[in-house]
């Protein structure tokens, strides 16, 4: 599948030609949504497709990254590599004592707190009124990277998330494939026999907890720079089960399905949504059919058709 996930990555790559020559700039700030939603989606897909951990609070950290990024703005700050910093760092911050609490629990009651907390911090971003409370804040100017990226320029916006989708997906890769992640695997598939070998469960899924959240607080500082505005609705519940679709549309423990999840989740979104104000009722049966007819999600459902194709 590494031949699939590059021609992928190569088409995302081709998106802002493809709208300069259909004249269709939409595309790119269409697209740039995608994307950011795709390195929310991979970062899940570490813990809930190669861990086993069911987090509801996952928008948590895509929030606390906007936040970030917001909050330093309303000050003057707009230093990017500062901002970039503080996203990263608050939301993997945000993780460890989330995750410091949730992973000694499993099932549902990991579900519900990890749910639980990002209520909490929702309830507490619509409390603070000087950054605007439930109405949001708008953002004054983008992130500036001391001249070296203009994120005024919608395409530079683009492929510096762009950039930061394959960075996530080499680290992705290059963790899944260390003993990391196949300790990590072994601890979803039994727990008490990785812990009777001798491997630390706790601390292996506390990491990869801690790695997922850092890289949700990216999404956030992208996001924030698309929109320019920030609000508490994006972390609220509701989101992190968007996430999750996402994950399980394009297919649990890949890393490149979350991203095929993200296309099609926000395409169908803005196709259906220009259709009818009831494109959720039209969207849900999609997806119960295509998680009913292909377990593997969409990637799943390519890899067959390939090797049916070629056996």
């Amino acid at each position: 599948m590494r031949s699939a996930e590059l021609i992928g990555l190569v088409a995302l790559a081709l998106v802002p030609s493809l709208a300069a020559a259909l004249d269709q700039p939409f595309y790119v700030d269409l697209f740039t949504r995608v994307v950011i939603f795709a390195i929310a989606a991979v970062s899940l897909d570490l813990i809930l497709g190669y861990g086993g951990m069911v987090s509801f609070g996952h928008a948590a950290y895509l929030g606390i990254g906007s936040y970030a990024v917001g909050i330093l703005a309303f000050y003057g700050i707009t230093n990017g590599f500062l901002q970039f910093f503080v996203a990263i760092a608050g939301a993997g911050a945000a993780a460890l004592l989330i995750g410091f609490v949730s992973l000694r629990t499993s099932g549902v009651y990991f579900i519900m707190i990890t749910l639980a907390f990002s209520q909490m911090i929702y309830f507490l971003c619509e409390s603070l009124n000087q950054f605007g409370g439930d109405n949001g804040l708008n953002i004054a100017d983008h992130s500036r990277f001391a001249g070296l990226l203009d994120l005024d320029d919608g395409t530079t916006l683009y492929y510096l998330a762009f950039a930061c989708l394959a960075l996530c997906l080499l680290l992705g890769r290059r963790l899944v494939e260390s003993r990391f992640g196949m300790a990590l695997r072994g601890i979803k598939s039994n727990a008490r026999r990785m812990e009777a070998l001798g491997f630390p469960t706790f601390r292996y899924r506390l990491t990869a907890f801690v790695i997922a959240g850092a890289i949700g607080g990216l999404a956030g500082a992208l996001l924030a720079n698309q929109t320019l505005f920030l609000s508490p609705a994006i972390m609220h519940w509701t989101r992190s089960g968007e996430i999750m679709v996402m994950v399980i549309l394009g297919g649990m423990g890949t890393l490149f399905g979350p991203v095929l999840g993200a296309v099609a989740y926000l395409l169908l979104e803005n196709v259906l949504s220009g259709l009818t104000a009831h494109w959720q009722a039209i969207l849900g049966p999609l997806l119960v059919l295509l998680v009913l007819f292909s377990r593997g999600g969409i990637l799943g459902a390519i890899t067959a058709f390939t090797r049916r194709r070629h056996g």
